[in-house]
């Protein structure tokens, strides 16, 4: 660790969930377990996705897309962490570290945009279902992905390279399990007012819009759902979006969570569990919400595990 006020850091220690021997072993295998669950459920959807004609449709070529997505989200993180809880010195180096950041950012910002276009794509489906096939083609749909990664990863790319130009000359401790903004720059010995600025309003203008444009779809998606005069049609409906309201749910209520206090009113530990919330568990269940409630699916994963 360095100590001193005028050395340079070169790297980061990551504390991560401070205990004994024993509990990291256990810790280690709880996300370990939870990883593989993961990186399977959510492989399993992108095959399913390509490997049955049926899938290839804007709706399921979104969804195999964003369980790709999610594969690559949890990988930012929990190998290394994984890495920790079996290394004695717990540490990181300085670009490693805001490689993670980067990526990390990027790809939760790319996930935000493909829960809007997911929604968008609902909102077109069920309120325009006349002009759904001629609007909402493939290619079209490949497009708004393809913007959805372009964007995602240009989002934060300027912030980042700003952040890690801060002089860190002084501890080097991160009370975190990963690389995140907040404790970097608690970390920097100069204060950077425009940086922090530039940070903070691109986490509300991304999580606000974004939020705000998928609450708006579902709200104009309800108001056509409870037109549907039959109830087995309104039934088929909400069964159809269920799923998707839970994925925004489950996502941007840990991110409202942990980014839409100040900092100082979140203690580290708390802080810890909101960002395993949205970063490791919501990509872990997933695939359960997803399978479970959609019959295509199910049969789609059945024949991708061969099971009658």
């Amino acid at each position: 660790m360095n100590s001193s006020a005028t050395s340079t850091v070169t790297e980061f220690v990551l504390l991560g969930f401070p205990g004994c021997q024993e509990l990291q072993r256990f810790l280690f295998a709880l996300f370990f377990g939870i990883y593989i669950f993961t990186m399977m459920g959510n492989g399993i959807i992108v095959c399913a996705v390509r490997l049955d004609q049926r899938l290839h449709t804007p709706m399921y070529i979104l969804l195999g897309n964003f369980a790709f997505l999610e594969i690559w989200y949890i990988t930012s993180t929990v190998p290394s962490m994984l890495a920790n809880f079996l290394s004695e010195t717990k540490s990181i180096s300085f670009v490693g570290c805001f490689l993670q950041l980067y990526f990390f950012t990027s790809l939760g910002t790319t996930e935000a945009y493909f829960l809007c276009i997911m929604a968008y794509d609902r909102y077109l489906a069920i309120c325009r279902p006349l002009h759904y096939p001629t609007v909402m083609t493939q290619q079209l749909c490949y497009i708004l992905m393809s913007l959805c990664w372009v964007f995602g990863f240009l989002s934060y790319s300027v912030s980042t390279v700003q952040l890690s130009q801060l002089p860190f000359c002084g501890s080097n401790s991160i009370d975190h399990f990963m690389c995140d903004m907040d404790p970097l720059m608690a970390l920097s010995c100069a204060p950077a007012p425009v940086t922090e600025i530039v940070f903070y309003v691109l986490n509300f203008l991304i999580i606000i819009l974004t939020l705000l444009y998928i609450l708006s779809s579902y709200s104009l998606l309800l108001i056509a759902v409870l037109k549907v005069p039959s109830a087995a049609g309104r039934q088929k409906a909400f069964s159809t979006c269920g799923s998707h309201l839970t994925v925004v749910c489950l996502f941007f209520g840990a991110l409202l969570a942990m980014y839409g206090s100040p900092t100082a009113d979140n203690p580290a530990e708390m802080q810890k569990i909101m960002t395993l919330f949205y970063s490791v568990v919501t990509p872990c269940l997933n695939p359960l919400i997803y399978s479970l409630r959609n019959k295509e699916m199910k049969a789609a994963l059945k024949k991708v595990l061969r099971v009658k």
